[in-house]
């Protein structure tokens, strides 16, 4: 089972590109579960077709120890097995403890083994590395970290913030920066920047997205875009970031 976890600041498209690269790499004949780490407990929104489930963190508060696989996991489209770990309501409490409470809860109640997914995506807003957030990236829970960004100052500067976590969270055996996806916004010296970003961590860019109306189309449909543009040129470009992502972790074929 291969764990990868993708970070990004908020409003990077990062959603948007793992649920693309989910069903990627379920095409592939990938089994492919998707976490979404993220209070607005939207990562999974297109695999779902916009259908509301509830969160892990929701459900816990509600069920407590009567809490079961069931209540919190559901199957979206392309058999991706879909996961929202939820926050608290707005000004209370924190929001990292979504994120502890999901992927604890998700080990207690057997989620790997009963889904035996070959590759777990962890969708985690990357804005702040601290508590909860950082959780994917260190305890094993991740193999490998991935990086969105655009040349966009801030989202450069967040970008930079992630890798250093991963940097030090490395020396004691955790997660490893496994690249860059360069989001394009079309933004003066945007390859340049991104590169430089990746060269200052020892990286490298592994996928470019090129800006497409066709990803806002989509997400008003309620589809990822590989459902509603299979044959476009920007579905492609989904497919080709799952083969680096497998090259990077040393996958070639389904488990």
């Amino acid at each position: 089972m291969k764990k990868i976890a993708v970070y990004g600041k908020g409003g990077i498209g990062k959603s948007t590109t793992v649920s693309n690269l989910a069903v990627a790499l379920a095409e592939k004949g990938y089994k492919v579960m998707q976490i979404g780490c993220d209070p607005k407990a939207d990562s999974t929104i297109q695999l779902r077709h916009g259908k509301e489930i509830p969160t892990v963190l929701e459900m816990f508060q509600q069920k407590k120890q009567n809490l079961k696989l069931e209540d919190m996991v559901t199957v979206g489209y392309a058999g991706v097995v879909c996961v929202e770990a939820g926050g608290p309501t707005p000004g209370l409490g924190c929001a990292g403890r979504g994120i502890i409470t999901a992927l604890e809860k998700l080990e207690e109640t057997g989620a790997y083994e009963t889904y035996q997914p070959d590759i777990v995506l962890y969708d985690v807003l990357g804005d702040v590395v601290c508590g909860g957030f950082s959780m994917p990236m260190r305890k094993g829970y991740a193999d490998q970290v991935f990086i969105i960004t655009s040349g966009e100052n801030m989202a450069l500067h967040a970008g930079a913030n992630i890798a250093m976590a991963v940097e030090n969270f490395r020396n004691r055996g955790y997660a490893s920066l496994g690249g860059i996806i360069l989001n394009k916004r079309e933004v003066p010296r945007e390859e340049e920047k991104v590169r430089e970003l990746a060269e200052d961590f020892h990286t490298q860019i592994i996928g470019r997205l090129d800006r497409s109306e066709l990803v806002m189309e989509a997400e008003e449909a309620g589809k990822v875009l590989l459902e509603y543009a299979p044959d476009s040129q920007m579905a492609e470009e989904y497919r080709k970031l799952a083969d680096q992502i497998l090259a990077v972790c040393g996958e070639e074929r389904p488990c």
